[in-house]
């Protein structure tokens, strides 16, 4: 299930930072799919609920950062144009894995 982030009205370019918020829990991103629109600075907020250290990796996102356990961290992307960007977990790879897809409103 994809997590789409409107802005509302004419003067979005002027609104604050747009959040979204992704938490981590039993290796997993939830929601692993984000949507946000083309050319807007987003600011996520990651929540690890896991005991254990995630590392936030991202080769087109050009992001990586580690997140302790029951700890939050964040992260901030874009502007970026319309696409896919895959994330993953560096710890748990085969589990921890989400997107970020970029639309054009």
């Amino acid at each position: 299930m994809a997590l789409s982030l409107v802005l509302f009205g004419s003067h979005a370019a002027f609104a604050a930072t747009p959040v979204i918020k992704i938490k981590i829990q039993d290796h997993l991103f939830f929601p692993e799919i984000i949507e946000i629109p083309a050319y807007t600075k987003v600011k996520l907020l990651i929540n690890n609920l896991d005991p254990t250290a995630e590392e936030f990796e991202s080769y087109e996102l050009n992001r990586e950062k580690i997140i302790s356990g029951n700890r939050k961290a964040i992260i901030f992307i874009g502007p970026l144009p319309p696409g896919e960007y895959p994330f993953f977990g560096e710890f748990y790879p085969k589990t921890a894995q989400g997107k970020v897809v970029v639309v054009e409103q």
